[in-house]
């Protein structure tokens, strides 16, 4: 059996805690990547995995992207990620296993912060409420900052998307330009919905189909199969998904020259950002890109700022995305390895 500290994705992680809940069923794990700004903050995800180690190892490279999100952010937080294992596929997570949740991040004493992720909402942030106080993404009054944190990610992608399409195809707006959308849940659907008003022409997939088709028919899209938007001809890849996505393979076979959506951990290995570089893919580093959702929650738990304050903060994706690129230019490096570079630079790595 693999140690923790020998898989690949382990990057010094200050913890990872494995919790199990017989009565409930509930197997979890969370990640703490690092506090060194602030209480490790991250969403949690409820997934069914193929294994407990893709689980693991999921935790372990989410909670760094969070590291890295939140330093690029300005955030006073730390990155850290939970995981809740779903039985199967289709799993509904229980009130009993939200409640065990709750008391698990209790536990940690308030190193780590969680919020909504896949498989999650406010309802069920509100149950793991019940349980800690360490908690964020929660409903709130009109004009404050926090709440359902995928408005807020979408507007901050869109945002980075016109910033790509600029940089990356000369386009002044958004008029005409071809985007391809991977996923069209709470996000994708969002970003979908800002571009389609900005007039560009949009091809949607998921996994989902009818989901895919019924957004399609709102907006005036295309739906086509979740396996062949990556080979869409498009001028931008929007992968709003789940992650790993862009691989050797994909990358080859991709047809857009910008690469520019918000899900977490896109590049299956490291060098896969090389390979987009060396294909001159405009690529805009996921968690610089994604930061939305986490500004907004992360606002409402340190109790800085309100609605107003939320969005300023997003209006700057665009200034931190042409900083990477602009360094990117300037050292010959991808723009993944730039953001690296500089996330780490901020949290003392």
């Amino acid at each position: 059996m693999t140690a923790v500290w020998d898989l690949p994705d382990f990057d010094d992680h200050e913890g990872v805690h494995a919790f199990t809940d017989p009565e409930s069923g509930l197997r979890a794990v969370i990640a703490l990547h690092s506090t060194k700004l602030g209480p490790a903050a991250g969403g949690t995800r409820f997934w069914h995995y193929a294994d407990n180690g893709r689980a693991v190892t999921d935790a372990l490279r989410l909670s760094r992207g969070m590291s890295f999100k939140n330093a690029m952010a300005g955030l006073e937080l730390g990155g850290g990620k939970g995981v809740v294992l779903a039985a199967k596929p289709g799993d509904v997570i229980t009130t009993a296993q939200l409640e065990a949740f709750g008391r698990a991040v209790d536990s940690l004493g308030g190193r780590y912060v969680t919020a909504e992720d896949v498989g999650m909402s406010e309802e069920r942030m509100k149950v793991i409420a019940t349980q800690t106080r360490y908690v964020s993404g929660l409903p709130v009054a009109s004009g404050a900052a926090g709440g359902d944190p995928g408005p807020y990610t979408a507007l901050g992608i869109y945002l980075g998307v016109k910033a790509a399409a600029q940089r990356g195809l000369g386009a002044t707006d958004m008029k005409g330009v071809r985007v391809a959308i991977q996923g069209v849940g709470s996000v994708g659907g969002g970003l979908a919905r800002l571009l389609a008003k900005d007039g560009a022409v949009l091809t949607l997939a998921d996994v989902d189909e009818g989901r895919a088709q019924k957004l399609a028919g709102e907006l005036g899209a295309t739906a086509v199969a979740a396996e062949a938007i990556l080979t869409t001809e498009a001028d931008i890849f929007s992968p709003n998904a789940l992650g790993a996505i862009l691989t050797e393979m994909s990358i080859a076979a991709l047809k857009a020259k910008v690469v520019a959506g918000g899900a977490n951990n896109q590049l299956s290995v490291r060098e896969d950002g090389a390979r987009l570089h060396a294909r001159g893919i405009l690529y805009a580093p996921d968690y610089v890109i994604n930061a939305g959702g986490i500004i907004n929650v992360g606002l409402e738990y340190l109790g800085h700022g309100d609605e107003a304050e939320v969005k300023a903060r997003i209006a700057r994706i665009p200034e931190r995305l042409t900083q990477v690129w602009d360094e990117s230019d300037r050292s010959g490096e991808p723009s993944s390895d730039v953001a690296d570079s500089i996330a780490k630079r901020l949290i003392g790595r």
